[in-house]
């Protein structure tokens, strides 16, 4: 019922169950004899049990079926309270129905308690202790004020004085399960204060009963139902507003205090027992031993209370101190702690010794790539496998650190033959693929070495010099390659130094136009007409002159700034191949060949982007072909995949780049839709000379042929290098026998002039390199 009611209406629920809980406590308190006031308490019973039944089901309150108990515990509440005045004149056993239900009320009732304080994380060792100390100082006078009194009135079954007797006592349990509940909340959403306002209503309604029951009373007045009804209404109200969502969400304090709120119930509680023993006068042995063993007990558990808290407080410190010195995500220890261990490595080792502090720096190869195209959250199961394996690879006694997103470090103390066997041993740990989600990832780490001898004197100071050093070496091994290593000598500085200027340049050529775009021809070997160009990023700076693209495109990728410098690529090759065609310097099926990168591929509206660019600038889809690594397949996420489907599905050509030098397995080119490859100048270098070159070449074209994809090679020099390519099947061919890359307006005025001719300057400068 609740779940069709447009949410605007089932919100403000609870305020109609406050005004019907009031209005029918206002009709039974002035007519608690009548049929009136009656049937004002059974509605608002009623009501009540289907707010519990409904309410938290329509705002996905968790646990459901604690609040499905809590409804048949109000409904076993409802039941007692009506049948009471009825039962009581009846002969036994009829007075203990009432009894029963109410018995069954109170069991559901701590059941569902039970059931929010473990939803709630509200167990807590401390609170229940607090609420034992008050439970046992309240159980004490209860049971000698209430409780005894009851039990031993004359003139009664035996039977029905134990049930009285033990209604107080369950008074205790409602009060244990109330203080656990508000010791323990961290936070107080409006379902929680009707909550503990029920509970409140229902123990004071209990105490009015056990203290009618010490005169051998079993039923009084209609009045003493009152608190009941005000029960009632603050449990409708709690199970219909829309904060009872979140009573179930944990919110413990992260430690449970002794504040003065609490101090406030606890000293009074540790005080009552004494002022009972002092005060209540009774010759009663019963009583005083009674009376001592809750004494007693109380102290117990306030020594318990405070020896535990003193444990808490060492155990968070240590937390505290565990946390600021490691990385939470791998457990390993972190940037301090290391720096610390270093220093002490420094100092401990004899300056006059064969021993040298070696400080490793790892980072991993591609793994910003792996966090673009699986998520962070892979990442960090990369992170912490990588984490596992370096601990479970080096000996014990070598300190293992995460001091970055994927950055580690190592320190080690003995001669360079041990340093060494240590690299040997991390490269080790990248040996086998890595788990990532449904396939397995092969990454390498490059690693900085960094070392010197003891100096007990300047300890902070080497140590220090030891993180930057090796953490220098490190990107001088990544300049070399994947999966290197470089030992740390004084002319890295100033090659630091010089990257971290050319970054800072890189980004303002960015935002200066200080790039261009150049384009080299791609052409049928039979004829030497072009069929293409390839769109190569240029960079001209104004005082350094021209930046070669293998020194500022690896820059751009560490920066982050390859996925701009692309886009740009992209676009502005696009409109010059849209003027081209405009103008009729290229023919209607020139294609201009674009580089993607790894990055841009995990973008899922890049097909939709560059179907708006070739709309813009004219370009028909055929006219486009994208390049990619092989990397991109191999390590292709969901999202890599779907986006070149649809690039595809567009009409655009799909190159691999470079093929040969990476993995360039056969069922990778099936599983995804590429339409061609390019050979790489590696292998094109050795044709002629080189009988494995020309063996790998033969093969790769007689694969290529056989699924269907058309055949590039790159860095095609020599006439020799071309008439093999040709010989073997090879149609198109790029390279310096061709013309270097030149900008827009010299390769429009070479191309359209004489296309078939090889220019001077090229023939010129086929020997040099630069690309």
């Amino acid at each position: 019922m609740l779940s069709v009611l447009p949410p605007a209406i089932a919100r403000r629920l609870w305020q109609v169950m406050a005004a019907g809980g009031v209005l029918a406590t206002v009709l039974y308190t002035f007519f608690p004899s009548s049929a009136l006031g009656t049937v004002s308490f059974l509605l608002l019973g009623i009501g009540t049990v289907a707010a519990c039944f409904g309410g938290p089901r329509r705002w996905g309150a968790e646990p459901p079926i604690a609040w499905l108990l809590m409804g048949v515990s109000a409904l076993m509440f409802l039941i007692g309270v009506l049948i009471r005045p009825t039962v009581t004149e009846l002969a036994m056993p009829f007075p203990l129905v009432a009894d029963v239900a109410s018995f069954s009320g109170y069991v559901l009732l701590a059941v569902f308690l039970a059931h929010l304080l473990r939803s709630r994380e509200s167990l807590d060792r401390h609170a229940v202790v607090d609420g034992l100390i008050m439970c046992l100082a309240t159980g004490v006078a209860i049971a000698l004020l209430l409780a005894l009194p009851a039990a031993q009135y004359p003139n009664r079954p035996a039977v029905l004085s134990i049930i009285q007797g033990m209604y107080p006592l369950l008074d205790v349990m409602v009060l244990l399960l109330i203080v656990n509940l508000t010791f323990t909340a961290k936070t107080w959403p409006p379902s929680l204060y009707f909550l503990t306002a029920s509970l409140v209503g229902i123990f004071i309604g209990d105490a009015a009963y056990a203290i009618v029951g010490v005169n051998g009373q079993i039923y009084a007045s209609p009045l003493l139902n009152v608190p009941f009804l005000l029960a009632y209404t603050a449990l409708g109200m709690s199970a219909l507003h829309p904060s009872v969502v979140e009573m179930s969400r944990a919110a413990k304090p992260p430690a449970q205090a002794w504040s003065w709120q609490r101090l406030a119930l606890l000293l009074p509680a540790l005080a009552l027992p004494f002022i009972l023993l002092f005060t209540r006068g009774s010759d009663s042995n019963l009583e005083r031993v009674l009376i001592a063993i809750a004494g007693l007990a109380i102290i117990g558990l306030l020594l318990f209370r405070a020896t535990s808290a003193v444990q808490a407080q060492v155990a968070a410190q240590l937390r505290s101190e565990h946390q600021a010195t490691h990385d939470p995500l791998t457990g390993l220890p972190n940037r301090v702690s290391m720096s610390a261990e270093i220093e002490r490595l420094v100092t401990v080792v004899d300056p006059d010794s064969q021993d040298r502090v070696w400080v490793y720096t790892l980072d991993l190869d591609g793994f910003k790539w792996v966090n673009d195209s699986w998520g962070h959250d892979t990442g960090d199961q990369l992170v912490i496998e990588v984490g596992r394996r370096l601990r479970a690879a080096v000996p014990h006694g070598i300190p293992v650190a995460r001091v970055g997103g994927d950055e580690f470090l190592l320190a080690f103390v003995g001669e360079k033959g041990g340093a060494l066997r240590l690299v040997d041993d991390i490269r080790g740990c990248f040996a086998r693929a890595f788990p990532v989600r449904d396939t397995e990832v092969v990454i390498s780490a490059s690693i900085g070495i960094a070392h010197a001898s003891g100096d007990a004197g300047r300890a902070a100071v080497t140590a220090e010099a030891l993180m930057r050093d090796a953490d220098t070496a490190m990107y001088r091994a990544k300049d070399e390659g994947p999966g290197r290593s470089t030992i740390f000598d004084t002319s890295m500085h100033a090659q630091v130094r010089e990257r971290i200027e050319l970054e800072v340049a890189l980004r303002a050529a960015l935002a200066d136009d200080q790039l261009h775009v150049a384009y080299q021809p791609i052409v049928r070997l039979q004829t030497g007409i072009p069929v293409g160009a390839e769109a190569l990023v240029r960079w001209v700076h104004p005082d350094r002159g021209p930046i070669p693209p293998m020194t500022f495109i690896p820059i751009a990728e560490d920066a982050g700034l390859i996925g701009s410098i692309g886009t740009w690529v992209r676009k502005e090759a696009l409109r010059q191949l849209g003027v081209w065609r405009s103008e009729g310097v290229v023919a209607d099926d020139f294609y201009l060949s674009i580089n993607v990168s790894p990055r841009q591929l995990t973008d899922p509206e890049l097909p939709l982007i560059v179907s708006g660019e070739m709309l813009r600038y004219g370009v028909p889809a055929q006219c486009v072909a994208l390049e990619m690594t092989e990397s991109v397949m191999v390590d292709g996420s969901s999202v890599t995949s779907r986006v070149l489907f649809e690039l595809r599905e567009l009409g655009v050509k799909l190159l691999v780049d470079d093929f040969g030098t990476g993995f360039s397995a056969l069922g990778y080119l099936r599983r995804f839709p590429v339409t061609g490859v390019k050979i790489d100048r590696s292998f094109v270098t050795g044709l002629g000379v080189n009988v494995e070159d020309d063996e790998i070449v033969r093969a790769v074209v007689a694969m290529s042929h056989a699924l269907g994809l058309s055949v590039i090679a790159e860095g095609v020099e020599t006439p020799l290098q071309r008439d093999a390519l040709h010989a073997v099947g090879v149609v198109n061919g790029q390279g310096w026998l061709w013309g270097a890359a030149v900008p827009a307006p010299e390769f429009s005025e070479r191309w359209r002039r004489d296309p078939s001719a090889p220019s001077a300057a090229a023939q010129i400068e086929a020997g040099r390199r630069y690309e």
